[in-house]
């Protein structure tokens, strides 16, 4: 039976300011991300090279809550369009998959994300 994960889209989080609930989430192949648009001005938007071979571009528009089904295993990227210099980043662990992990290191994230995306890419 899959699960649906609610992530939730913020302007301010304890001390952080724009960014998304969840950082780092494992889910099982089947599984669907929930991101509710909570504060307005966000979106998801996977970053070009940090999906696994064969998923498409997925962009949501700006204000709207938006799910995903992931029937692919891998590490999902991805950011708020806006706010991806700010750090607004987040990623999926698919079915415990790792190996697109060497792609995901050669992202090329600017801004706050940069430090972030180490830091987040470590735990991976």
């Amino acid at each position: 039976m899959s699960e649906e994960i609610n992530i939730k889209m913020l302007n301010k989080l304890d001390k952080e300011r724009m960014v998304y609930s969840k950082k780092i989430i494992n889910i099982n192949v089947g599984d669907k991300v929930f991101w509710e648009s909570t504060d307005k001005g966000h979106n998801v938007e996977f970053i070009k090279g940090g999906v696994p071979d064969g998923v498409e571009k997925f962009k949501s528009r700006l204000n709207e809550d938006v799910s995903y089904e992931f029937t692919i295993p891998g590490i999902y990227a991805y950011w708020c369009t806006p706010h991806k210099s700010l750090g607004m980043i987040g990623f999926v662990i698919v079915g415990d998959d790792r190996s697109n992990l060497d792609l995901i290191k050669k992202i090329r994230f600017f801004g706050q994300s940069k430090k972030l995306a180490q830091a987040l890419i470590d735990q991976i």
